[in-house]
């Protein structure tokens, strides 16, 4: 009889357990994050000798920055004119700990690590379980920043914070399945190129922001002073700039593309000038921006930053690109230059935006035309890089190239046998099996080709009665420096591979 073993309950529901601790985690990657930021709040408010709110403002301070961190607009409602005015501004640097946290969480709940016997859900499982867990709790944060001084618009709450948190899940299950690249190797390459140009992109703007700002010093110390006097609202600016870095590092990069960032609607910083007059908030990091006036060789050299980026996009594509047809390269080259573009453009976007109303509408980089002008570098010089690094790389060195055929040396021929003028002539001939010697010099008696191994040349009474010696029958002349001597032996008996050692020769036969 056969026992059909029904599955236990647990193993029934293992998937959905697994999912139900995805969503677990996303919630509780929220709660960290807007934990940290609200530690950070209140320690500000604690250390400020003059506190405008109690507890209450300072959360709901830190739920509004943890929106903004998320790409959420937010309304400030405490202005002197008593107007609401937007801030879409958003710090970079925060945006780093949600995300990583939303990252994190996918990324542990897909990979199973030591525990092999757990199931294992499906990837769009965790990213769909993870997200709403963390969306979950930004609703109620959203709810909760309506009744504080920063509230949330609910537009951009519900478009950028979805898509964030669900960008960053998808990061996550795509480093546990092994950071997989598409299967063809054009779009692979492309992807490489374009994150290769975007992080130098990234690196040269904010060397240029760094190089700036150190050379302003002075003006940005000034700022600060103004701005607060007490330590502890200086150290609450420093960490201010120090969350608006990466937003400095992306305002050089788009300078140094060319189309450069707005200071206000009627103000505009490029390289070839600062035209317009700038409504500029007294800041640290502001400082650093360019004076007004023509630009002068010192600003055209940030234009290095992209032309640096796309050599070394279209120098990534042309090596991998070396056994590919030309078309092919070159939408390689191509697709890294849009992809490069699509992030500038969204990294713009991200680091400016309006700080309020009239003037301030408009601050920082315009997107699409610093991702424009991302495109435009890549595919008139990262274009032109990739097919000649192709074509360099598909080039046959000197030393492998085939040279000219040669005719082929005559072969000098055997010389022709000499007789021998006599019997008792010497020969100074020495030879090897098979392996013609050049002769010597020492005297040796010639042998009678005709006589057996090993017989000289014998001598006898005349067969007419006389006593008068003469040679054997038939004398024959003697063999030639490269003849075979032993051609007319019987026991002699040829190979073609050289002996162990040496063997004695065979006996001569007899004579009787």
């Amino acid at each position: 009889m056969t026992h059909v073993t029904e599955p236990h309950p647990l193993v029934q529901g293992g998937r959905s357990a697994a999912l139900a601790t995805a969503c677990v985690r996303g919630a509780v990657a929220a709660g960290l994050g807007l934990g940290a930021l609200a530690v950070l709040v209140i320690a500000a408010w604690i250390s400020s000798p003059y506190p405008d709110s109690g507890p209450a403002g300072a959360l709901h301070v830190a739920a509004g920055i943890w929106l903004l961190a998320h790409g959420v607009d937010l309304v400030r409602t405490d202005t002197l004119s008593g107007l609401p005015v937007p801030l879409d501004v958003v710090p970079l640097l925060l945006v780093a700990l949600p995300v990583w946290l939303v990252h994190r969480a996918a990324r542990d709940t897909l990979d199973p690590g030591d525990d092999v016997v757990r199931p294992r859900p499906s990837p769009g499982g965790v990213v769909g379980a993870v997200a709403g867990g963390y969306l979950l709790v930004a609703a109620g944060v959203v709810v909760y920043s309506e009744s504080g001084p920063l509230p949330a618009d609910l537009v951009t709450a519900g478009l950028w914070l979805p898509a964030v948190v669900t960008g960053a899940a998808g990061t996550g299950v795509w480093t546990a399945l092994g950071r997989p690249l598409p299967g063809q190797r054009q779009a692979a390459a492309a992807l490489r190129a374009a994150g290769l140009g975007t992080l130098t992109l990234l690196a040269g703007g904010a060397v240029a922001a760094a190089v700036s700002l150190a050379w302003h010093a002075g003006r940005a110390q000034a700022s600060l002073e103004g701005l607060a006097g007490e330590w502890s609202g200086r150290v609450t600016v420093l960490l201010l700039v120090l969350a608006l870095l990466p937003n400095a590092a992306v305002w050089g990069a788009a300078y140094g593309l060319g189309p450069g960032f707005t200071l206000g609607t009627g103000a505009l910083a490029t390289p070839l000038g600062l035209v317009g007059d700038p409504a500029v908030p007294p800041f640290p990091l502001f400082a650093a921006l360019p004076a007004e006036g023509r630009g002068t060789w010192v600003h055209w050299a940030t234009a290095a930053v992209p032309l640096v980026a796309a050599v070394l996009q279209g120098r990534l594509v042309g090596r991998a690109a070396r056994t590919w047809a030309a078309r092919e390269a070159a939408l390689a080259a191509l697709g890294a230059a849009w992809g490069c573009g699509a992030a500038v453009a969204v990294l713009a976007g991200a680091a400016g935006g309006p700080l309020g109303t009239g003037r301030l509408s408009a601050f920082g980089p315009v997107w699409w035309q610093a991702g424009a002008a991302a495109v435009l570098w890549g595919v008139c010089v990262g274009v032109p890089v990739a097919m000649g690094v192709r074509a360099w790389g598909r080039r046959v060195p000197r030393s492998e190239r085939p040279g000219p055929e040669r005719a082929p040396v005559p072969v000098a021929s055997a010389p022709a046998p000499v007789p021998a003028p006599s019997m008792g002539a010497s020969v100074g001939a020495s030879v090897t099996v098979g392996v013609p010697v050049a002769a010597s010099s020492g005297p040796v008696d010639a042998a009678v080709p005709d006589a057996p191994a090993g017989e000289e040349a014998r001598t006898g009474p005349d067969p007419d009665g006389g006593d008068a010696p003469h040679p054997a029958p038939h004398p024959a002349p003697r063999p030639a420096a490269y003849a075979d001597p032993f051609g007319d032996d019987p026991g002699f008996e040829p190979y073609d591979y050289l002996p162990a050692a040496w063997e004695a020769p065979p006996p001569p036969p007899s004579t009787d």
